[in-house]
């Protein structure tokens, strides 16, 4: 697969990936439609028993609260359930419990490099990195627009996490083979 970002926990020989954030400014647009989307592929692969996944904002201002009614509708019509998550916000703890943070950004990639402690960098991706052959780099937020924010963001999230599974499909395989051997 060919992706965007070429520094990749994997790709850089760090170690093999468990676990998934993703993260967006509030935590009630994209995250949770990428946290869900990417379930569901996880899901449909094989790999939900392998691989966990999550979300958080960068900023707490809707901590607890569930995902945008528009964001959960317009995914709930691509047959993706975003009812029953909550928002929360990025802890210093995630950046070692999360072996791929995954920012739907660049403003989010820049408030997740403030936030990351040393040595953890390499765990900072933007979630389009694993879109092949997309010239756009960041998720948009749909939060101040209409009905078609919300779906180019399911399309854009939809490529990025598809991409993302093929990456950790790879990752997985490998890791199996290196188990095998």
């Amino acid at each position: 697969m060919t992706t965007t970002k070429s520094n990749t926990p994997a790709e850089d020989g760090a170690h093999t990936v468990r676990s998934v954030l993703m993260v967006c400014m509030g935590n009630i647009c994209r995250s949770p439609t990428a946290e869900v989307v990417l379930r569901h592929r996880l899901q449909r692969a094989g790999l939900a028993d392998r691989i966990t996944v999550d979300s958080a904002g960068t900023h707490a201002g809707h901590s607890g609260e569930p995902p945008d009614e528009r964001s959960t509708a317009h995914a709930g019509r691509r047959g993706y359930d975003l009812r029953g998550l909550r928002a929360r916000r990025v802890t210093a703890a995630d950046f070692a419990a999360f072996d791929l943070v995954v920012a739907m950004d660049a403003d989010n990639l820049e408030a997740l490099q403030r936030l990351c402690p040393p040595g953890q960098q390499q765990r900072l991706v933007r979630l389009l990195d694993y879109a092949p052959g997309s010239r756009q780099r960041d998720v948009p937020d749909p939060y101040y627009g209409g009905a078609g924010g919300f779906e180019r963001v399911l399309d854009l999230v939809e490529r990025g996490c598809d991409g993302l599974l093929q990456y950790l499909q790879a990752q997985q395989g490998a890791d199996l083979g290196r188990a095998g051997s």
